[in-house]
């Protein structure tokens, strides 16, 4: 099972080389399980028993699956996030270096460990906006070949390399794209090419470096995985199975899944940003139900913030707490700070254990030295939209933010097995600060 599992995750993250590719691909398997398309400009017309799915800007979706007794319903919500640390392409890319080489001029987008993108595979992909006619159409771009290459300066040009290394982004982190000074336009001509357009239709593109080496299962007993993207495809594509198995009737289910969690959030399509308070509003409304209504389900509805997790590194374990210390292939992560840069609390977490032990599913808890500061995610900056009941979970992995990273095999798998019980769950509120946590 944990094979099968990782093969399909693997086969996302290789059509997902950037957050636009990653709406289409869900989008595709939503439409394939019969999800309507519904358009923020348009009326929305919802049916109980309904499947449907939203996007904005094209690298944010919003998927949810309306029950059938919904008399005094909630909503279930599982978030995760498309982006991952890369290399934007700057809108006058080429750079001619005496005449010999042509390199690409590009600026980092999140925290990526630099020294992970040389000597690799590289390409581009992400979205064009072509001009046709009096319309200007969003196009995705995939440059399917081996097309660029950062490479390393050699030891005999840097005998310090291995003792000290500071990369600068404008002068070390540079892709070599051709071995001679291109035309001008040369690159705009091969976008266009891909795209079977004319360089002139181009009016404007979102390009981004991508890692295309191929993932890999490896260990003494193939007990890791290793790809790029992990952080958080791993976690969008196992809490995506778990919504599609999963459902009860009294509850509408939603799958979320934000861009520019690596930059903030703070985007019209981030999970600061109205998305999701917007499209819950939309649906309570669409259901003919009032904002009374609405508070009322806000007030027992629950969220599942899916964004991976450190796991011990064996070269470094002093890195991480001493106690809330988490490991591959060991379960599901709860991860806790008491200044809040994640949201669970006594009572979510008690809520998703309760989930977990139904479901048969591990969980191990995470926190961060007390000395060190370690990083957020998008719980808390979505409860600045929308306040409910959050935990922050995650699957434990290695090289965050490598282009290149590690994980345990069987942890996806635990993922979608908890998601779908999460999914099939109903919680209710009892009494004040009573919860019950019922099967669909």
């Amino acid at each position: 099972m944990y094979k099968e599992v990782a093969q399909k995750l693997f086969s996302f993250v290789k059509g997902s080389p950037t957050p636009f590719h990653v709406v289409q691909n869900i989008s595709d398997t939503l439409e394939g399980e019969g999800f309507e398309r519904l358009k923020e400009g348009s009326a929305w017309n919802i049916r109980p028993g309904g499947k449907y799915y939203v996007t904005r800007n094209g690298s944010s979706i919003l998927a949810f699956k309306t029950g059938t007794q919904l008399e005094n319903y909630s909503f279930h919500i599982a978030a995760s996030h498309s982006d991952s640390p890369t290399f934007k392409l700057k809108e006058n890319a080429q750079i001619d270096i005496k005449g010999k080489y042509t390199v690409l001029n590009t600026e980092g987008y999140g925290g990526m460990l630099c020294s992970t993108w040389f000597d690799r595979p590289l390409s581009l992909a992400g979205r064009v906006i072509v001009k046709e006619g009096n319309r200007l159409v969003s196009r995705l771009l995939n440059i399917d070949r081996d097309l660029l290459m950062i490479p390393s300066l050699a030891i005999h040009m840097n005998r310090e390399v291995n003792e000290k290394q500071s990369l600068n982004k404008q002068k070390d982190m540079l892709p070599v794209c051709s071995g001679r000074t291109m035309d001008a336009d040369a690159l705009k001509n091969m976008v266009a090419e891909e795209l079977g357009a004319e360089a002139k239709q181009i009016y404007g593109t979102d390009l981004y470096l991508y890692n295309r080496e191929e993932p890999s299962i490896w260990g003494a007993e193939d007990e890791f995985i290793s790809c790029p993207k992990l952080d958080d495809l791993e976690c969008a594509y196992a809490s995506l199975q778990g919504f599609l198995q999963g459902g009860n009737s009294e509850t509408v289910s939603v799958y979320a899944c934000f861009d520019n969690e690596e930059v903030g959030s703070g985007t019209k399509q981030g999970a600061a940003s109205t998305f999701l308070c917007e499209v819950l509003t939309r649906v309570n409304a669409a259901m003919g139900k009032s904002p009374e209504e609405l508070s009322r389900a806000l007030a027992s509805s629950f969220m599942l913030s899916c964004d991976n997790a450190h796991a011990v590194h064996p070269n470094y374990p002093e890195k991480t707490d001493v106690c809330n210390c988490v490991y591959m292939n060991e379960g599901i992560v709860i991860k806790s700070h008491a200044g809040q840069k994640y949201t669970s609390d006594a009572m979510s977490i008690a809520l998703f254990k309760t989930i977990c032990e139904k479901a048969g599913v591990p969980v191990q808890f995470f926190a961060n030295r007390s000395d060190m500061n370690g990083g957020s995610t998008l719980g808390n900056i979505a409860m600045s939209q929308v306040s409910v009941n959050t935990v922050d979970i995650g699957l434990a992995q290695l090289a965050m933010h490598s282009s290149f990273e590690t994980a345990g095999i069987k942890d996806a798998a635990y993922l979608v097995q908890a998601s779908e019980a999460f999914f099939n769950s109903h919680i209710c509120e009892t009494d004040a600060g009573v919860y019950e946590v019922k099967n669909g």
